[in-house]
């Protein structure tokens, strides 16, 4: 019933390797948006330096306003698609957290577990009904954990289905507004 330095020692390792990971995880996920934003950049930086480029070849006032036109219209299926990208990063950057939040929960549990076993054997004896309340308690609150996840699992997938629905009539819009123009 002890703690030896061994388990001191073990557990430090497993916590360290658990952020570390984490960390390298965020990192990865800091990469991809830093990529995302300078590809974005460099593709709105040419875009704008070709519009200005066919703006002042343009011949009259109308073949302006055409060409500014032309511009503006896919604007908003590029800032849809920028907005995805960033979505998908988030999320996966989101699953890995909430994987290994999972993970260290249920080793945290177990644990728990064992040491509620380890104490309820060495409990001295007419202690059954404390133990047993403790185990209710236990068993209760396992639960509950277990339901609140499942309710948050489900509220994501909602929010990430309404997300869906929102870009896809963002998307057909702008196309509407790019057909009308």
């Amino acid at each position: 019933m002890f703690i030896t330095a061994d388990q001191i020692a073990a557990t430090n390792k497993a916590n360290f390797d658990a952020v570390k990971g984490l960390s390298t995880k965020s990192f990865a996920g800091v990469e991809k948006l830093v990529e995302l934003n300078l590809a974005a950049a460099k593709a709105t930086l040419a875009d704008s330096f070709n519009h200005a480029q066919s703006l002042l070849a343009a011949k009259d006032l109308q073949a302006a306003f055409a060409l500014q036109t032309a511009f503006v219209a896919p604007l908003a299926e590029k800032s849809v698609s920028y907005g995805r990208h960033v979505y998908g990063i988030a999320v996966e950057a989101g699953a890995e957290f909430t994987k290994a939040v999972e993970d260290k929960s249920a080793e945290a549990q177990k644990a728990f577990n064992q040491l509620v076993e380890n104490v309820a054997k060495n409990a001295p004896a007419g202690s059954e009904s404390a133990v047993a309340v403790v185990k209710s308690a236990l068993a209760s609150s396992q639960s509950a954990i277990e339901s609140a996840q499942g309710a948050a699992k489900q509220a994501l997938a909602m929010a990430e289905s309404n997300i869906s629905a929102v870009t896809e009539q963002a998307l057909s819009a702008a196309a509407a507004v790019g057909k009308k123009a």
